[in-house]
């Protein structure tokens, strides 16, 4: 087995006295999140925690108002019956309550379980029934609407929790209640003992069990990950001390917090780091948001990169002629410097003399138009990305950085830097974690940021947890310089008619780099050749039509239009130039339906189901053999 040991150095975390020996980990003498949440809600009181929009204006929430309201959901459903060590479900979109109950129930000794607002009622019922939740928060009369179409099969709910009551403002029911209701509980039982709060938060312990994190369930049904107090704070110091957000950053939480990363970037650090978390309108304003805030980091998916890649490329092919000069150039001389920049090398100072020329002229107002001209940095993570994207990204003046972790391993396991960066590898291993390569390829990981199991499934934790090491299902490999380079999913990789080993996310990557490609399935196992599922990208593509006056009426008419599909067969011949002949795509067919994360191929990560996909479109994979 190959060893990766980390080589990043251990620097202190920004705004925090933080250490991690072995497995201990203390941030400003806290050994757990709740302790520490309660810390800086006292220490910082008045200064701003979150923003929000309300009526069209950005509205500032301070920290004393986040303990507040956290102090009143914990002891408010303390005194409706959650225990320590109860289970509490949130169904909700990102917004400041979501963060409150998280934090409130997590002080309390509860454990708290997100369920995506994209869930339809019988996967509801499904989490529910799993975890064990006693409580449900649901956001509003939608996601009320499923807990009421279900609670007959979830009898072990004692209250459901509305966050919005418009629209049910003559609504009674005795098993559900409104969160002022639940405020006002709270406040209550906090006037009757004024100290409970801070004892429940005293006794929170580093191995008890924070949060269960469900997986998105692209390979079968979903399992709840254990998180553990520990896990949740040194990955929040780990991922604080190679990726430093600063005190007061601004930062814009969109994706759901349901999910490892988005609970990781946008709750789990801003406790640390003491900056300012703002909650986009809805996943569909978040460009228009991103503008607005302008943070000083910002992680997404692959898929939100994507799409502001192509936004991008499609206004420059639309600009003028002087305008599209001026962006080629531009590119063209942030590409050589990236090729510096990346590779750890000096940029020779007439290189950089010229970037910087360009950049005032055109690169500075692109970084400016997108919302990305205060960043010091952007990352990704959740899926593999085309190095291609990556280094546009570079060549734009946006250092992207590139990690890698799972739901299991708290969220991060290595990570490139600003200053050792290596395109198309996921980076160098984090402080305190070991990995390393098995003689299957597979890259096995251990430390303390290792989740304590899936919850109700010793079989499968067994399985994936031996001797320590957490067994990722994901195969890669090492370079001489510690990077890490992920080639595929053990469960992904095709095995040709001819016996040949190929890994389909790179090569689905390189195709999804096209602005007319939304995203694309790789399939060809057991087959004399590779073809490909593609869904085409419908804002682009339908300018593209438009321009050359090809008619269409809806979605499926445009993917049947002959000129589309010539052209998303230019874009795929182009990638195949590329490949070796045994990884080229020798036929492809369009999804004329438009995905969302309802839909069953899709998880509410933005991730096609492989698995399901096939299943579902089988009758088009057979037509191409």
């Amino acid at each position: 087995m190959q060893d990766l040991s980390p080589h990043t150095p251990d620097s202190p975390t920004s705004g925090a006295r933080a250490g991690i020996g072995g497995d201990a980990c203390l941030v400003d003498g806290c050994d757990t999140l709740p302790k520490l949440f309660l810390h800086r809600c006292r220490t910082l009181g008045g200064r701003t925690a979150h923003r929000e929009k309300h009526l069209g204006i950005w509205k500032s929430h301070s920290w004393a108002e986040f303990l507040d309201a956290a102090r009143a959901i914990g002891l408010g459903l303390a005194a409706l019956g959650l225990e320590r060590g109860g289970v509490v479900s949130v169904l909700s979109e990102d917004n400041k309550e979501w963060i409150y109950a998280d934090l409130g129930i997590q002080c309390m000794g509860g454990i708290v379980s997100g369920i995506y607002p994209t869930d339809s009622a019988e996967q509801v019922a499904f989490l529910l029934r799993h975890s064990g939740s006693r409580f449900l928060i649901a956001e509003n009369a939608e996601q009320l609407d499923k807990f009421l179409e279900i609670r007959d099969r979830v009898p072990e709910i004692l209250k459901c929790i509305v966050l919005d009551s418009e629209g049910l403002h003559d609504f009674a029911d005795a098993q559900v209640l409104f969160l002022d209701e639940l405020y006002e509980t709270g406040r209550l039982e906090h006037e009757r003992d004024a100290r409970r709060f801070e004892r429940e938060t005293a006794a929170s312990r580093p191995d008890d069990v924070a949060v269960l994190i469900y997986t998105s369930g692209t390979t079968g049904r979903p399992k709840g990950a254990m998180i553990s107090h520990r896990n949740i704070l040194v990955s929040a110091t780990t991922c604080q001390r190679v990726l430093t957000t600063r005190e007061g950053d601004e930062q814009l939480c969109f994706l759901p917090l349901c999910h490892v990363l988005e609970r990781l970037v946008s709750v789990f650090v801003p406790i640390l780091a003491k900056s300012v978390v703002n909650f986009a309108e809805s996943i569909e304003t978040v460009f228009d948001n991103l503008r607005e805030v302008s943070p000083a980091s910002f992680t997404a998916v692959p898929r939100v990169w994507e799409k502001i890649h192509s936004r991008v490329s499609v206004m420059a092919a639309e600009a003028t002629p002087a305008g599209r000069w001026a962006y080629d150039r531009a590119l063209a001389c942030g590409m050589a410097r990236a090729e510096y920049l990346t590779g750890g090398r000096k940029v020779p100072w007439g290189l950089e003399a010229r970037f910087r020329f360009w950049d005032r002229l055109v690169l500075a107002n692109l970084r400016r138009m997108i919302g990305l001209d205060r960043a010091r940095h952007i990352a990704t993570g959740a899926a593999p990305i085309s190095p291609d994207l990556v280094k546009w990204y570079w060549a734009i003046g946006l250092a992207m950085l590139e990690g890698y972790g799972q739901t299991e391993s708290s969220g991060i396991l290595s990570v490139n830097l600003p200053d050792r960066n290596r395109i198309g590898s996921v980076g160098p291993v984090v402080p305190g974690v070991e990995l390393k390569i098995g003689p299957d390829g597979e890259i096995l990981a251990r430390g303390p940021v290792v989740f304590k199991g899936y919850w109700n499934d010793r079989e499968t934790t067994a399985r994936t947890v031996r001797d320590g090491w957490l067994h990722t299902g994901d195969v890669g490999r090492t370079d001489d310089d510690g990077f890490l380079w992920i080639t595929g999913r053990i469960k992904d990789i095709i095995i040709t008619a001819g016996g040949k080993n190929v890994s389909p996310a790179g090569i689905e990557n390189m195709v999804k780099f096209s602005p007319y490609v939304a995203d694309a399935i790789v399939v060809g196992d057991r087959r004399r050749y590779l073809t490909a599922l593609i869904l085409i990208d419908r804002e682009n593509v339908e300018r593209f039509a438009q321009e050359n006056r090809v008619p269409f009426s809806d979605f499926a008419s445009l993917c049947a239009a002959p000129p589309v599909r010539e052209l998303v067969r230019t874009e795929v011949e182009a990638v195949n130039a590329r490949l070796a002949s045994v990884e080229q795509v020798k036929d492809f067919r369009l999804l004329d339906i438009l995905l969302t994360a309802e839909d069953d191929e899709l998880t509410p990560t933005m991730k096609l189901r492989r698995r399901h996909v096939e299943r579902k479109h089988k009758r088009l994979i057979e037509e191409m053999y």
